[in-house]
């Protein structure tokens, strides 16, 4: 009979409180919050019952500026009006939100209203729990949040009263997330058995430090063999399991990212000098020169548009291609009037290539100056996506996106166009593809445009995840080199699996040797390989090899 009492007081619970949210979509909050403050006594009481269905911040804000003194009523000569003046030093209706035009007549004139202590107190918890009821689900879920860790016992009421109420399975998880660990501190021996078993079920790895609050606590009271302590440690080992999980699946994602970076990057390595045969060591200031060109194009949009707008989430999509265009075209200018003439002597053209690095270098701090610049990232690539606790960023599972596109445009091009059919010639054998007919000279050009275009691309990419400056390139250009030769010289399909496996071993290893020794560990690995197979995963005997 009491259990049939409970879920009809739940039902009729939801039921008013579903009828007072429709009411409340009839009446905005700033109308109710505005009547509010002119009413007095049992009034003020009704309007505080009815503001508790309203989700909108705009009550905190008015309420605030009630609070502090920031709220004022005038007498017009029509009607009384009361009215907000804000942090910019400007007048706003609190029924609407309108700015009001003052007089200095006007302005005399006002009186300023304050918030009683007995409303101050209604008021209290109405604002602390607002977050609950707002619109945005992802804003209920952080208030959620930030209750539960508060483990104040008033938040106790109003996250049962949610969880009757919340429709989105989302929301739902993380409100019964935060009443479990509320119940932790403020619920009775069974409710806190139960929130310990529930929490263990969800493998909360945020009630992993309150659930060892409650062990220390049985431990010191010498109830070890209790079940609440039992359960609690049990609670810890799945959840430190799980934790264990999450990292691993999150050095994984990292170390694809990673991965996807290097091949980005690498690729164009691996045409310039598996292909052709020139060790570029300007090839990290061809990623700069992508970075630099994303920067142009955000402070084009920042400045026509502002940073606020929706154009502004364009930029990226503008760049890229940009960028590939412009490190293709800086690459080309280069291969007609230096590069050309290094051919067949790589000890030259590594010199003469890395005097180019520091002269681009130079001319990068020139230009955009010695400190770095930032780039932003557009709101499209902001935020995480989640699948069963692991969190993917939106902007690393772009990169990757970006990669796996690479991948196949450059197939398609070797594989499927003229151009690649020359470039697969020249490669092989120079003389014989310049007797045959194949403009020899347009195909370096080409190919070691196309090189440069995809460092540039890779530095547009690389923005996203880091600053913007003369050396960002550099850092990149070991890891190419090793990508290039563990791959075997020339063969794309090598370049791109010993990409993603030096990016995998890295953060693999990072964990539980740290960044300075992982990178050793992962230095000696390639040594070791390299001793095993010096030509690479897949050799590839060619007559320009030969010659």
């Amino acid at each position: 009979m009491r259990s049939i009492f409970k879920h009809v007081v739940g039902y009729s619970f939801c039921i008013f409180s579903l009828l007072g949210m429709l009411a409340a979509e009839e009446r905005s909050a700033r109308l109710v919050m505005s009547e509010l403050i002119m009413a007095s006594g049992d009034e003020q009481t009704a309007l505080i019952e009815e503001i508790e269905n309203y989700g909108d911040p705009v009550i905190a804000e008015i309420y605030q500026a009630w609070r502090t003194g920031g709220v004022y009523t005038l007498k017009s000569n029509t009607d009384l009006q009361l009215l907000e003046f804000t942090a910019q030093q400007e007048w706003v209706s609190v029924a609407s939100g309108d700015l009001v035009s003052l007089s200095e007549g006007d302005v005399a004139n006002v009186k300023k209203e304050r918030a009683k202590r007995s409303v101050r107190k209604l008021m209290k918890g109405i604002i602390d729990t607002l977050g609950l009821k707002a619109k945005d689900a992802s804003v209920r879920i952080d208030s959620a949040i930030k209750m539960g860790r508060s483990q104040k016992p008033e938040f106790v009421p109003a996250l049962e009263a949610r969880l009757i109420l919340e429709t989105s399975s989302e929301v739902k998880e993380a409100v019964e997330e935060a009443l479990a660990i509320s119940l932790l501190k403020n619920g009775n021996a069974d409710q806190k058995l139960t929130a310990v078993k529930d929490l263990a079920a969800m493998k909360s790895i945020a009630a992993r430090g309150f659930i060892d609050e409650v062990l220390l606590d049985e431990q010191e009271a010498s109830r070890e063999t209790e079940p609440l302590a039992e359960a609690s440690a049990n609670a810890l080992l799945v959840i430190e399991e799980h934790l264990k999980i999450m990292e691993f699946l999150g050095s994984f994602f990292r170390g694809f990212s990673t991965g996807s970076v290097l091949l980005i990057v690498s690729f164009g390595l691996a045409i310039t000098f598996g292909l052709m045969g020139i060790i570029n060591m300007a090839h990290g200031e061809f990623v700069a020169i992508g970075g630099y060109t994303t920067y142009m194009v955000q402070t084009l949009f920042i400045d026509t548009w502002g940073l606020s707008s929706e154009a502004f989430g364009w930029y990226f999509v503008i760049s890229l291609p940009l960028s590939f265009l412009a490190a293709a075209g800086i690459g080309l200018l280069l291969e007609k009037t230096v590069i050309r003439f290094l051919y067949r002597r790589p000890l030259e053209s590594l010199l003469c290539t890395w005097g180019i690095s520091m002269v681009m270098q130079q001319g990068f701090r020139l230009i955009f100056g010695a400190a770095n610049v930032q780039v932003n990232n557009p709101t499209w690539l902001m935020g995480n996506l989640s699948l069963g606790g692991f969190s993917m960023s939106y902007t690393r599972l772009f990169i990757m996106f970006i990669a796996l596109l690479v991948v196949i445009l450059t197939w398609l091009l070797l594989r499927k166009t003229n151009l690649g059919l020359h470039i697969r010639a020249v490669m092989q054998n120079r003389g014989m593809a310049s007797s045959l007919g194949i403009p020899v000279a347009r195909v370096n050009s080409m190919t070691f445009a196309l090189g440069c275009g995809l460092a540039g691309l890779g530095g547009s990419v690389l923005s996203q995840i880091g600053n913007v400056g003369p050396l960002m390139g550099q850092q990149y250009i070991v890891d190419s080199f090793m990508v290039v030769v563990i791959g075997s010289v020339g063969n794309l399909l090598g370049a791109g699996i010993s990409a993603m496996g030096i990016g995998l071993v890295d953060q693999l290893l990072q964990p539980s040797l740290g960044p300075v020794m992982g990178k050793i560990t992962v230095f000696f690995v390639i040594i070791l390989f390299l001793q095993w197979r010096p030509g690479g995963l897949f050799p590839t005997r060619s007559r320009s090899l030969e010659d």
